[in-house]
Order: structure tokens, then C-alpha cells, then sequence
């Protein structure tokens, strides 16, 4: 299984990325896929999470109404459109793809986003 984040760089106050995280060698629409991140010093943070079938999507209290997730399930891949950013949205955004039923649970290597004028 590999998942794979790109889209991360650096962007000023107020200004957008969209990340991308593409995976392979599992079903994809079985599993949850979510956005993690880690900023210095700071403990790892759910930010996002969205079922198989794209539904319900979760969001942390500090990127409600900023952050939207979405999944292509033909594509393998899931998004995570962020506007407005802060800078303490700073940190290094991980990908994770998560199954009870295959007992599967995957990391990607990580994208860096700073948020810096």
C-alpha cells in the first residue's frame, strides 16, 4: 500500500492549497481516508476524515468553514482544499487510509505547508 501527498508549499496568510493524497494497492472506497498534521512541538491533530462513500465529513473545530475534504474514488485519491489559511495552520499534513474490515491502516510520507507573509 502506498499513499502519496503532494500539493504543500508556502503561502501567505489568507491564501489556499489543495492537497492531494493518491493511493494504491488497496480498495479505496473501503477505507476511511483522513488529513492529519503535526506542527513543531505540537502533537499529532486530526483535521479531517471522510467515509468510503464520501459522506459525513469530519472537521476539526479549528478548520471548520476553511478546510473541505473530498475523495474520487475512481481516481484514488483524496483532497484537502484549504483556504484561508493561518499561520498556525503550519505544519507537516499527513494522509491516512484506515479499514476495520481489512484491518488496514497506512501512512503517507507526509507535505509540508507553511503559512508565512
Amino acid at each position: 500500500v502506498q499513499l502519496v501527498e503532494s500539493g504543500g508549499g508556502l503561502v501567505q496568510p489568507g491564501g489556499s492549497l489543495r492537497l492531494s493524497c493518491a493511493a494504491s494497492g488497496l480498495i479505496f472506497s473501503s477505507y476511511y481516508m483522513s488529513w492529519y498534521r503535526r506542527a513543531p512541538g505540537k502533537e499529532r491533530e486530526l483535521v479531517a476524515g471522510i467515509s468510503g462513500a464520501g459522506r459525513n465529513p469530519f472537521y476539526a473545530d479549528s478548520v471548520q468553514g476553511r478546510f473541505t475534504i473530498s475523495r474520487d474514488n475512481a481516481m484514488n485519491t483524496v483532497y484537502l482544499q484549504m483556504n484561508s489559511l493561518k499561520p498556525e495552520d503550519t505544519a507537516e499534513y499527513y494522509c491516512n487510509a484506515h479499514s476495520d474490515y481489512f484491518k488496514g491502516y497506512y501512512w503517507g510520507q507526509g507535505t509540508q505547508v507553511t503559512v508565512s507573509s
